[in-house]
């Protein structure tokens, strides 16, 4: 049974996507870590790897004119100590185009609470 780390978890999992739809580049900031460390992989990118890189990416896809939507499934969570990570599978539609995306967030959680390190999508071949 899930408990209250997994549900925080899953949470700030949600709030990641949430300011992925709607464009806001405050509440993306807010939900990664602002480190070195941090990764993102879009599907076609190049590995970014930093919290500059990583930010200058979402700005840079915010800038669409399309409105995104997700509709996620698959979604899986799981903790050990500090660390929880989420898979899914994005269903993105964007205007008349959809995709699906196989994705993996890890977070680390500390007194602010989870906060993105990595994401990584892949496309699903056939999607």
């Amino acid at each position: 049974m899930p408990g209250p780390l997994v549900d925080d978890l899953l949470a700030a999992n949600e709030a990641f996507y949430a300011a992925f739809e709607a464009r806001d580049l405050d509440a993306m900031s807010e939900a990664w870590r602002h480190e070195d460390h941090v990764s993102c992989t879009h599907p076609g990118w190049a590995t970014l790897r930093g919290w500059p890189a990583v930010a200058a990416s979402w700005f840079a896809l915010f800038q669409a004119d399309q409105p995104m939507q997700f509709i996620l499934t698959g979604v899986e969570a799981w903790v050990q100590g500090d660390v929880g990570w989420v898979t899914l599978d994005e269903n993105m539609i964007a205007g008349p185009q959809a995709q699906s995306v196989a994705a993996t967030n890890v977070f680390t959680r500390d007194d602010g609470g989870w906060r993105l390190v990595l994401h990584h999508g892949s496309g699903i071949a056939g999607s």
